[in-house]
């Protein structure tokens, strides 16, 4: 058995010609071949799998090739299964990929979904020759052939696409559309929303809601647009989210695959450091571990670190964490430290309205990857509350960076962790100088508008970085007050560390905002929990800010 793993090989084919590791995901077929929609939606996070089972899909059910194509799925679990297999190679295919079509301006865009059209044209050149396919038809095809085709034609191009095959085998045609919403995002971010909804409303509702040539048709994404955005109209489609809808276990890895990867390449002593990285996700109430992270793991002789990186959606996220009120941020840095979130969720995501509703944060950061849902309770209805988390170990870290990202743009990672040093030692003065110089340069007018949740984000931020070595504890209860900011050491020899903040409108109260701290961490006792943990060491931090002055006093 060949054991090299597939990094960035999305194509069946070339993965199993290659002999490359391949964990057998073909149970999606027999799944779905016992009962499908006429269109069927697949939302899962990035670089989870999709557009390799969108691949694998292709080579299963394409009519040309159909017997090479068989080859492929030798030995794999599909193979012992008589309904998938009388469908196997039966069915013309189309198989378009949206996930590059990401531009700055809606001219440019349009020359995006040209370029993509011509891409299935050379694909399907044959059609321009059959003598089954009508000469209006053929034309129409040589025009999107040579990408000179207007909107009009374009936003038909799937429909004579499928019609041409029909024409051609005699049968139906599927399509099979891979990240369907990559442009929505593009337009939204660019600010040309208004006129690619008006054209792709188009481009899917010819293709799957008025089309007789269609059999059947997949699509996959990151989020599920609302009907009344995309799908306007549309009966026949079933989701599949991480919420609901079957095919659970289509993309990502479950705990039993881990367990046989890690067997088949003789690192069974690495499953405990896999759960903790890069397990959590939960997919319909199925525990699935980071397939990119996984391999990329394995890849790189089981050394642990965050892999994942997922670009979805991060304009979006970032817009609404600029909007993010006192009651938001301070949730955020609850995740951050272990804690957990109770919100509404919302399943369809209507670009129009984004950032109207204050769980829009957690709906993108779900659906994104970044959180998990962990319970829910129904209101009444179909309303739910979710309950959620940071799903591991890795996505903390990330999310950690996130939040950073926002503040550091020019000091970079060594700044941070040269301040959590100085702060672990005791080194007051060079805290300040380094934490001031971070200020001046990096920290914008806006980002302390809200000087509460944002100087307390910060320094979250910051001291996580040392997280190997310390618990990070934010807001608890200790002696007759709550802290600010604690860390616990995790092994002896290390000093312990409290931190109490204020926030000051003029300069000249920040001597008496450090002071007025310093006083309050003994008189409030913040120390309880760290000295009833054994820790005798404890480093005690009263520090003031003024928009983007800092002064710290060691108490």
């Amino acid at each position: 058995m060949n054991t090299v793993m597939p990094i960035g090989t999305e194509y069946f084919a070339k993965l199993r010609n290659n002999n490359y590791y391949f964990v057998d995901k073909t149970t999606f077929l027999s799944e779905f071949f016992r009962g499908h929609a006429d269109v069927t939606l697949l939302t899962r996070p990035r670089r989870f799998g999709k557009t390799l089972l969108m691949s694998m899909t292709q080579q299963f059910l394409d009519i040309e090739g159909a017997e090479e194509h068989r080859k492929l799925f030798e030995g794999l679990k599909v193979m012992d299964d008589p309904v998938a297999m009388a469908e196997q190679g039966t069915r013309p295919v189309i198989f378009l990929t949206l996930r590059d079509w990401d531009s700055n301006t809606w001219e440019s865009m349009q020359e995006f979904i040209a370029f993509g059209l011509q891409d299935v044209c050379q694909n399907l050149r044959f059609l321009g020759e059959s003598d089954k396919v009508s000469q209006e038809d053929k034309e129409a095809f040589h025009t999107l052939l040579w990408r000179k085709g207007d909107l009009g034609l374009m936003r038909r191009a799937l429909t004579l696409f499928c019609k041409m095959l029909r024409n051609h085998y005699g049968r139906n045609a599927v399509l099979l559309i891979d990240e369907y919403d990559a442009p929505f995002q593009s337009a939204w971010s660019h600010g040309y929303y208004d006129e690619a909804i008006d054209f792709y409303r188009g481009f899917f509702a010819s293709a799957l809601k008025s089309n007789p040539a269609l059999d059947f048709a997949i699509l996959t994404g990151v989020l599920r647009i609302a009907k009344e955005s995309i799908f306007s109209g549309l009966n026949n489609l079933e989701v599949s989210t991480v919420f609901k809808g079957g095919f659970a276990d289509a993309c990502g890895y479950t705990k039993e695959e881990i367990v046989k990867l890690a067997h088949d390449l003789g690192r069974d002593d690495k499953l405990e450091e896999l759960a903790d990285w890069y397990d959590g996700y939960n997919f319909q109430g199925m525990e699935i571990y980071n397939p990119w992270s996984v391999n990329n793991y394995f890849k790189q002789n089981c050394e642990a670190e965050a892999y994942w990186v997922n670009t979805s959606g991060n304009d979006i996220i970032q817009t609404l964490l600029a909007q993010a009120d006192e009651e938001r941020w301070g949730e955020l840095q609850s995740l951050l430290t272990g804690g957990t979130v109770t919100t509404a969720i919302s399943e369809g995501v209507i670009y129009s309205t984004i950032g109207k509703n204050s769980g829009d944060i957690y709906t993108m950061l779900l659906q994104t990857g970044y959180l998990k849902a962990i319970g829910s309770v129904r209101l009444g209805g179909s309303e739910r509350m979710y309950e959620l988390a940071i799903p591991n170990r890795e996505i903390r870290m990330l999310f950690q960076k996130e939040i950073m990202n926002r503040v550091d743009r020019s000091y970079g990672i060594v700044s941070f962790y040269k301040m959590g040093l100085a702060l672990q030692q005791g080194r007051a003065e060079d805290f300040q100088r380094i934490f001031q110089g971070i200020l001046l340069r990096a920290v914008s007018s806006q980002d302390v508008a809200r000087p509460e949740s944002f100087y307390h984000g910060l320094m979250l931020g910051c001291v996580l970085y040392y997280e190997q070595d310390y618990r990070v504890v934010s807001n608890r209860e200790s002696g007759y007050g709550r802290f600010d900011l604690a860390m616990l050491p995790k092994k002896g020899g290390l000093p312990g560390v409290i931190m109490e903040f204020k926030s000051v409108k003029e300069e000249e109260e920040l001597a008496a905002a450090a002071d007025t701290a310093c006083r309050q961490i003994e008189e409030k006792a913040y120390v309880t929990e760290l000295e009833t943990a054994g820790i005798q060491n404890i480093w005690r931090y009263g520090i003031a800010f003024c928009k983007k002055r800092v002064l710290v006093k060691a108490g």
